[in-house]
């Protein structure tokens, strides 16, 4: 046992025992987190132009604060661009974090000072939970690997700028540096496939013991390393004990990620954004991420049914309630006010206060009244393979308003790593699932207006071939699983 392992379980006992004090405190913690947010940021233009001086209790702050999103505060962020200091948040951002947007095309999105360390600490507490609950400090002996964006940072204005992933792998722990891989040459690729190349030979004859990234491209890596060697990915790698992923739902790709790797291996979700580090698991016995109550973020929650209300409810953290799905907002310590990122999530537990992510406010299949969310398809798809055996590597489900003939229905677009042996009776009981987990939908296909879903086969890598195309191979990004119109399906269908 090395220096390093023999001195980690202590030192995440330790951690754990510390956060268990805001883990246990949660309401109270948010409570006095927004009164300081209100106290430091009062004297900003923002803070000015919504009498943050003026603001008493929670009913007050609801008041003065509308509900946002990006483009409401770009006004806002310009003049920050624009050289502006005191903005958003006292002095000037350390990074703008660049994403892409919808309507707003690219999107900056402040990081301070305050909010950096954030990024850093809640991935660092997710491990040490972890090694404290199983005591496997077998992993920090190994190499560690990141699949993120390029470090590579620019300047908008006189901030710079870059990925989340590509900003934060400047502020890794120097314990951590050593045994990181890929090299930061490797790191600085823009070309995805060439990189996941460069990381398949720097990483081949390492002792892994710990993988990061976002499923369909960690995927992508352990399909290189089978085809270039022959061999399971834990005959590669004997040491690869731990998972670490986020930013999509791990359930589609668990038994693909099992059966390339030979073995089962402990999986940490995390809930990072742009915005902020929002929740991690904290227990591999626990469903849900615990919420990052004490990390410069006081949450809101709007009921996703009545979120495009006139005067939707929202509420704090001591309203909440289980199983009722939320959009979530978010007020931080980088000058974020109201903000809605677009994600639904759904509490698992209030006693801590522990939450899954469901999908995206604006991710829903609903032209024909349903509102079908991520939540109810991937049920509905886990629920289907578990008595019809498949494997599903990506999806994508939009409707067909205007079919050739027939009624209109549901498109399931689907790449299969292993398809069904009986197509039709997969189709018909994702169908009757997804009735069971949508009432709305029941109606339609039982009041003839919709008919059942129709699944159309996408070739293998067919859906890597579509995010090359429009140039989104790699990264933080994704497939959405879900769209109510049809520009993703109809290019999809190409592939």
């Amino acid at each position: 046992m090395g220096l390093k392992s023999l001195l980690s379980l202590p030192f995440a006992r330790q951690i754990v025992k510390k956060n268990s004090k805001w883990k246990k405190n949660a309401v109270k913690v948010q409570n006095r987190l927004l009164f300081s947010l209100i106290s430091q940021a009062k004297n900003t233009k923002f803070g000015k132009d919504h009498n943050f001086s003026e603001i008493s209790n929670y009913s007050d702050w609801k008041k003065n604060i509308p509900v946002r999103d990006y483009e409401d505060l770009k006004i806002y962020v310009q003049e920050i661009i624009d050289g502006k200091k005191d903005v958003l948040w006292p002095g000037r951002p350390l990074y703008f974090c660049k994403t892409s947007g919808t309507t707003s095309g690219t999107k900056y999105i402040p990081i301070s000072k305050e909010s950096m360390p954030h990024h850093i600490t809640a991935a660092r507490d997710a491990i040490l939970n972890y090694i404290a609950e199983t005591k496997n400090t077998s992993i920090v002996n190994g190499k560690m690997i990141f699949l993120q964006g390029s470090p590579e940072l620019s300047k908008t204005g006189d901030i710079l700028t870059g990925r989340l992933s590509g900003i934060v792998a400047h502020h890794t722990p120097s314990y951590l540096k050593k045994n990181q891989l890929p090299s930061y040459k490797t790191n600085c690729l823009e070309n995805w496939e060439d990189k996941v190349d460069a990381i398949l030979e720097e990483t081949l004859e390492e002792n892994m013991s710990l993988i990061s990234g976002i499923p369909p491209w960690v995927q992508m890596y352990f399909e290189k390393l089978q085809n270039k060697t022959g061999k399971l990915i834990k005959d590669i790698f004997p040491k690869f004990d731990l998972f670490i992923y986020g930013g999509v739902n791990y359930e589609p790709y668990r038994q693909t990620f099992e059966n390339l790797i030979g073995k089962k291996v402990a999986g940490i979700e995390l809930y990072p954004a742009s915005e902020g580090f929002i929740a991690y698991q904290d227990s591999q016995t626990e469903k849900g991420m615990l919420l990052c109550v004490n990390h410069g973020i006081f949450y809101e929650f709007i009921p996703s049914e009545g979120f495009f209300n006139k005067n939707p409810t929202r509420i704090s953290l001591a309203d909440v309630e289980i199983g009722v799905n939320y959009v979530i907002i978010l007020n931080t310590d980088a000058g974020l006010w109201g903000y809605n990122i677009g994600d639904t999530i759904k509490f698992v537990s209030i006693d801590p206060y522990r939450i899954v992510v469901t999908g995206r406010i604006k991710h829903f299949t609903s032209a024909f009244g349903e509102h079908v969310i991520a939540e109810e398809v991937e049920k509905s798809l886990q629920e289907t393979i578990a008595k019809i055996p498949a494997q599903v590597n990506e999806f994508h489900v939009a409707p067909q308003v205007n079919p050739e003939s027939g009624l209109p229905y549901h498109q399931w677009l689907i790449e299969f790593e292993k398809e069904p042996e009986n197509m039709a009776d997969f189709s018909e009981l994702i169908d009757n699932t997804l009735q069971k987990h949508n009432a709305y939908y029941k109606d339609l296909i039982s009041g003839g207006i919709l008919k059942p879903l129709l699944i159309t086969i996408i070739t293998k890598n067919g859906f890597r071939d579509y995010m090359k195309s429009i140039g989104k191979l790699g990264g933080q990004n994704k497939v959405p699983r879900l769209a109510n119109d049809r520009k993703i399906a109809d290019k999809l269908t190409a592939f």
